[in-house]
């Protein structure tokens, strides 16, 4: 799994200035909107929690984990600042909490779609020039660092996204016990991403999601 996250930040030639603005103005982007758009959710549901916290704000500063921020750039695994979220404000708090954490990895694929959009319609139609060249290539890889992020948010594994929407299907008093054990759950991430356990079917899925995207906004036949 490592190998896969280090690779997916491979796509950009990071040997010039303009290679490593992309990288940071990409993965600022695609954290900031994934944050965000958790905040959100919960505020429509209900909870003011992330709205008091300014938490809503697509200010990247408000949602960067400093050291998470250093290992996704450095080692290619890395986290935002989880956006506080109440579950008592929700009139079902275990969909309400699902829903909350699906729309962050939602988000990321509504922005990649969105930029891969912007590449479409560059596509042939814009002179190649040093200013065109990099917004094109600052549109692609960062709509396939979002598909990424998104991708890696829905494995089941706590505390990413994917698990709260599973836990979400489970009997009270399980939800509550795995809700428990949350905090145990990075561990468990981090010893994946060493042995690269999954590596190949988190490679192809993200693969699919990027390549459906691409066929979606006419990138692809």
């Amino acid at each position: 799994m490592l190998s896969y996250l280090t690779n997916l930040f491979d796509q950009i030639d990071f040997s010039n200035l303009t290679g490593i603005v992309l990288r940071v103005a990409g993965v600022f982007l695609c954290l900031t909107i994934h944050e965000s758009s958790h905040g959100l959710a919960a505020w429509v549901l209900g909870d003011p929690t992330a709205k008091r916290e300014h938490r809503l704000s697509l200010n990247p500063l408000r949602h960067i984990d400093l050291l998470g921020l250093l290992m996704m750039f450095f080692v290619g695994f890395g986290w935002a600042k989880p956006v506080p979220v109440d579950m008592r404000y929700f009139k079902n708090p275990k969909s309400g909490m699902a829903i909350t954490a699906l729309a962050g990895p939602a988000s990321n694929f509504v922005l990649a779609i969105f930029l891969l959009l912007g590449c479409s319609l560059m596509d042939g139609r814009v002179i190649a020039t040093p200013v065109t060249l990099a917004l094109y290539q600052f549109l692609f890889t960062t709509a396939f660092l979002s598909v990424g992020l998104g991708t890696f948010n829905l494995i089941p594994i706590p505390p990413l996204d994917g698990s709260k929407v599973l836990f979400s299907f489970l009997p009270d008093s399980a939800y509550a016990r795995l809700m428990y054990y949350e905090r145990y759950g990075m561990i468990v991430l981090l010893l994946l991403a060493v042995t690269n356990v999954g590596n190949g079917v988190l490679s192809a899925l993200m693969t699919t999601v990027f390549r459906a995207l691409m066929a979606l906004t006419g990138l692809a036949n």
